[in-house]
């Protein structure tokens, strides 16, 4: 008679074992499992276990996670537990585990340094505003995504995706690639299935630039639509928070989540207004494209005739008529000259000023830090030189931003004029043309994010192709503030029509895992 349960536990352990056969955790989606969720076929603490031993196996490689959350195990038994009783939180993110920027603040045991040893030890006071909302839609903390230091305002030849904590974070389709910053971790950790879903933010091209090369989809969303609260600053007036994901499903899951009123965030206050009723998931339409007025902007094509990238793009712009879109091609902003020539150095004035008053009043709220001030920050460095790599990377930005006096004349002049240069440019643009969206590529390209930076507009970035060597493209569709329910229609349609991304073949670097 003693068999018979023994039996029955072989039974109940073969057949866990052959549903989670079954279930796909490699380019899982939110709504994939949600789906094995709901049918018994998967488990929270065994979506976690399998993202944990990703970054075991890839990590050392990769470089994209700073720190493990040592109690996502636990969280993920209470979502379980919670499932189990019949109480299911709202959102969707239920159990779902998410990697966050290090740069955006956990109350608990995980480190908020974004990248930096002079923050290592450093105690928030509280959860960041996106965090506190994903907790409360269940969702799992699974770590913190690696990050260019100080999200990259500490000096100008710092690699993109190094940081003195979690070293060189590395292009998961071509290790020789740019894997691009500031966001690069949660880009790399996305693109090679290390979590669910990640969280990156961008003051200028920081979610659009390492989404594209490295294959995922970015939203960045309009200034203050997601808080800032309790995320380590460089500009009130240009800082967004936004996921990066595999699909624009789970981006727009994971948007719906973290967007909304924040009082610690004087910014939602307006930003708010732009949230549809009903919330983002409603416009994932597969004819999202139809009818749509497409701005085609010709400076961002501009790849030789046959190359992989011309012959890609051009497929894609008769894929996007044929699903009734109204192109609208050779379009050039009014004043891109303006924005190349003085749009840089205009910007650098405001945010350096921007950085050291955000900055000190971040560090100086903190119920423990080891450095108080930006100052602090510099005179750590010196005395550390060689675990922050000064000598070879310098901190000439963190210089520049110290000595500036506050937002004076000189700042104020040039706030006035980035706004000036969005809205004779971008704005009149999209007017006269009627414009839904503009298209373009090359987010790697400056001019692409600052665009869409200087006045806090939006962007979505898609897989568009691979290039020479593998190296993943993909196309920016950019609009005015609170435009995301286009932007998510055009996304969604044309990422459902193209299907171009595939996952990296890990396995051509084996010998290194």
């Amino acid at each position: 008679m003693a068999a018979l349960p023994s039996f029955s536990l072989f039974l109940l352990l073969l057949l866990t074992a052959s549903q989670l056969q079954a279930f796909e955790f490699h380019e899982a989606t939110v709504d994939s499992i949600n789906q094995a969720f709901a049918a018994g076929h998967l488990t929270s603490r065994q979506l976690v276990e399998f993202y944990l031993d990703q970054i075991r196996r890839l990590n050392p490689l990769l470089r994209a996670v700073i720190e493990v959350s040592p109690d996502a195990l636990r969280e993920a038994d209470r979502a379980d537990a919670e499932r189990s009783s019949g109480r299911l939180r709202s959102g969707g993110l239920h159990g779902i585990p998410v990697l966050l920027k290090e740069n955006i603040g956990t109350r608990g045991p995980l480190n908020t340094t974004a990248g930096s040893f002079a923050l290592l030890g450093s105690v928030v006071p509280q959860d960041a505003g996106v965090v506190g909302r994903l907790r409360r839609a269940g969702a799992v903390i699974l770590g913190t995504a690696s990050l260019s230091e100080w999200a990259h305002f500490r000096g100008d030849y710092i690699p993109n995706g190094w940081s003195a904590r979690g070293g060189q974070g590395r292009n998961p389709y071509n290790l020789s690639a740019d894997p691009c910053g500031s966001s690069s971790g949660s880009g790399i950790a996305a693109a090679a299935n290390m979590a669910a879903v990640t969280l990156g933010t961008e003051t200028d091209g920081s979610i659009l630039c390492p989404s594209t090369l490295n294959s995922v989809v970015g939203i960045k969303p309009t200034v203050g639509l997601t808080s800032r609260a309790g995320v380590i600053p460089i500009s009130p007036r240009q800082d967004s928070v936004g996921p990066i994901c595999r699909t624009v499903s789970d981006a727009v899951q994971v948007l719906e989540v973290i967007a909304g009123y924040d009082a610690r965030d004087s910014a939602t206050v307006e930003a708010v207004k732009y949230i549809p009723k009903g919330g983002y998931k409603q416009f994932l339409k597969i004819d999202g494209l139809k009818g749509k007025r497409l701005g085609i902007l010709k400076d961002y094509f501009d790849y030789p005739l046959g190359s992989v990238e011309a012959k890609a793009f051009e497929k894609h712009f008769q894929t996007m008529r044929n699903k009734g879109a109204i192109l609208i091609e050779n379009l050039q902003i009014p004043n891109t000259t303006a924005i190349e020539t003085i749009g840089y150095t205009t910007e650098q004035i405001a945010l350096s000023a921007e950085f050291k008053l955000a900055l000190n009043s971040y560090l100086s709220a903190l119920p423990y830090s080891p450095v108080r001030t930006l100052a602090d920050v510099i005179d750590f460095n010196k005395k550390h030189k060689i675990k922050e790599k000064v000598n070879e990377y310098g901190q000439d930005i963190l210089l520049e931003a110290e000595n500036t006096t506050g937002i004076g004349p000189r700042e104020r002049d040039a706030i006035a004029l980035l706004n000036e240069l969005s809205v004779k440019g971008l704005e009149r643009l999209m007017a006269e043309q009627r414009l839904d969206a503009i298209v373009t590529a090359a987010a790697l390209d400056r001019l692409v994010s600052n665009v869409l930076a200087f006045r806090g507009y939006p962007g979505i970035t898609v897989p568009a192709g691979y290039a020479r060597y593998g190296i993943p493209f993909g196309l920016c569709f950019g609009g005015l503030r609170g435009s995301e329910p286009k932007l998510i229609e055009i996304a969604y349609a044309f990422e459902q029509a193209t299907l171009v991304r595939k996952p990296p073949e890990l396995q051509m670097f084996r010998r290194n895992l």
